[in-house]
């Protein structure tokens, strides 16, 4: 007897990229009302985290989209490279008071090679000194050509700083989600991807996950490649206690 199809919509997970100082971690912060850039060595976010969040579209639903925050220092390519990889969509933030330069290209290489959908945030709107023309021709000048300016790439200008214009980049991706229609199915057993692992002395070897498809519950095992270990403990994004969770969910095991 063939299996009935019980797949539903699923959010979007979306990876930020871009220069280190154009402000992606200054948008994930405005995003989810929080401050982890003071915590980090020098400024730079040195590490993958991923966050869930609400947004409400202008016809008044409320939709799920998970980030997965991604290193913008040179050092960090690989991980970075990774991030992407895993990303349904990518935000790829070039600054107006900067414009388009070699963290840009490399993250740009980056989006291209792995083939996923982005959409550009134009940042630092605010500053006197941001000139919006400038960066559009630059980025045209390395063939990303925007909507508006004889291509088909999403733009919005925000300023992660002001919280300008980031209503609309979020709405922007739920609708360019919506066109990809990403499926889940719940009833599956739970598959993702490990974003960071470490063995900590009282809980052992933990990892942050990222689950794909299907659900996870506290108690199963977690197999990767021929190492098979039980899940003993699960937290959400924020740190609580949870039972189970689902696609696109970040999960702290």
């Amino acid at each position: 007897m063939e299996k009935e199809n019980k797949t539903t919509e699923r959010p979007p997970i979306i990876t930020v990229m871009g220069h280190v100082d154009h402000g992606k971690s200054t948008l994930l912060d405005y995003i989810r009302k929080t401050n982890t850039v003071d915590d980090e060595a020098g400024g730079i976010t040195q590490h993958i985290g991923a966050y869930e969040l609400i947004h409400e579209t202008p016809k008044g639903e409320k939709k799920k989209i998970t980030f997965i925050d991604t290193p913008g220092h040179e050092a960090f390519t690989k991980i970075r490279s990774r991030g992407a990889d895993v990303a349904d969509i990518v935000i790829l933030v070039v600054a107006a008071d900067d414009g388009v330069n070699k963290q840009t290209l490399e993250a740009l290489k980056i989006i291209q090679d792995s083939k996923t959908p982005f959409v550009v945030a134009i940042n630092k709107i605010d500053k006197p000194n941001a000139n919006i023309e400038k960066t559009k021709l630059d980025l045209a000048s390395n063939n990303v050509y925007l909507e508006g300016y004889g291509g088909n790439i999403p733009n919005v200008l925000i300023s992660a700083k002001t919280g300008e214009g980031v209503g609309d980049l979020l709405d922007v991706i739920l609708l360019m989600a919506e066109m990809e229609d990403f499926k889940k199915d719940d009833g599956a057993s739970a598959e993702g991807f490990v974003l960071e692992s470490s063995l900590d002395s009282k809980k052992g070897g933990t990892a942050t996950i990222l689950i794909m498809n299907g659900t996870l519950k506290k108690g199963g095992f977690l197999s990767i490649d021929c190492n098979v270990t039980p899940i003993r403990s699960a937290e959400d994004h924020l740190g609580n206690k949870i039972e189970k969770a689902s696609a696109c969910s970040p999960v702290r095991i």
